[in-house]
């Protein structure tokens, strides 16, 4: 029996071994040893997502200090609308139309905070099981991604934010003296966690951009031809994935996404000079070939003294 246990933790440690980046570095795993290491960290992220679930669910009512409940963060945008256009006045309540309908939404409200608030934790885990099989500098960059790609989601989500207020305002006045608004809870939350997911997934369309751009998929020159179609679809995008159709989230939507374009644009411009630089220094075709000037091109280094020259009729096997 003692061989047998010794047997088992040998090869327990040479999982560990095959997992561990110190004793493989080059990340190469057999079949098995995949499942294996997909299955422990998919465990770890839906871990991370339950525990963030728990702690959004109970945020929902809690207040930590400064920081105000998230129920009174998702309400606020309904509460600035003015006392006299809802139906419970200066309560600033939403209705309960079904009787399980406020734990419903106090559990997908959680849900949603619980990932973006343990984000970290199950990117971290998508990101130990991709590492093994890149390049140091494509984990580099990839590293670089996640973390543009969390930042311009929030930022994205912040506007929306800030946008759900204006559009319910220019929602609710149509009508005049002869509509008073009721909102229902679940109507009214999925309408705002729905504005956030929509900014936050457009404003990653310049780090799509680039990144297509960066593989050659989507050149500069391509990108400036077609840059008034693309301008035109975001607008037509903007109209169709707001929800509500308000004026002033599909204009704010569509501007903000016109303004990342741009920057994108000008991103893949300057690497393509540069790259176009080099390939005109390197021999690949002339100026005129890439829209260059002969100044723009770098002059090819000089040769090294020291290294001799190959001469015709040198054999390099003797």
């Amino acid at each position: 029996m003692a061989r047998r246990t010794h047997r088992r933790d040998e090869g327990g440690s040479e999982k560990k071994k095959l997992r561990s980046r110190r004793h493989n570095p080059d990340g190469t795993m057999s079949l098995r040893d995949h499942l294996y290491e997909l299955r422990h960290r998919l465990g770890l992220a839906l871990l991370s997502l339950l525990v963030g679930c728990i702690l959004g669910f109970l945020w929902f009512q809690w207040r930590v200090g400064p920081i105000p409940s998230l129920g009174h963060l998702m309400t606020a945008p309904y509460c600035s609308l003015p006392a006299d256009v809802r139906l419970t006045g200066a309560d600033c309540r939403l209705l309960q139309t079904q009787p399980f309908e406020a734990f419903l939404v106090q559990f997908k409200v959680g849900l949603a905070a619980g990932a973006v608030l343990t984000s970290p934790l199950w990117l971290y885990q998508i990101w130990a099981f991709i590492t093994p099989g890149l390049y140091d500098n494509e984990r580099k960059f990839t590293r670089i991604f996640v973390v543009l790609a969390s930042l311009l989601f929030a930022c994205g989500a912040v506007l929306a934010y800030y946008v759900v207020p204006k559009g319910l305002a220019v929602l609710v006045s149509f009508g005049g003296d002869q509509f008073i608004t009721a909102l229902a809870a679940d109507q009214y939350i999925s309408f705002v966690l729905v504005m956030l997911m929509i900014f936050g997934v457009s404003f990653e369309l310049p780090l799509l951009i680039t990144m297509l751009n960066r593989i050659g998929i989507l050149p500069y020159r391509n990108l400036k031809n077609w840059r008034r179609g693309i301008i035109f679809a975001l607008f037509v995008f903007a109209a169709i994935a707001t929800p509500g159709t308000d004026p002033i989230g599909m204009l704010v939507l569509a501007g903000a996404m016109t303004v990342l374009f741009e920057v994108a644009v000008q991103i893949a411009r300057i690497h393509d000079r540069k790259k176009d630089r080099e390939a005109v220094a390197e021999g690949w075709g002339d100026p005129e070939d890439y829209d260059l000037k002969p100044e723009d091109v770098p002059d090819k280094p000089a040769p090294d003294p020291s290294v001799p020259e190959r001469t015709a009729g040198f054999d390099d096997v003797t």
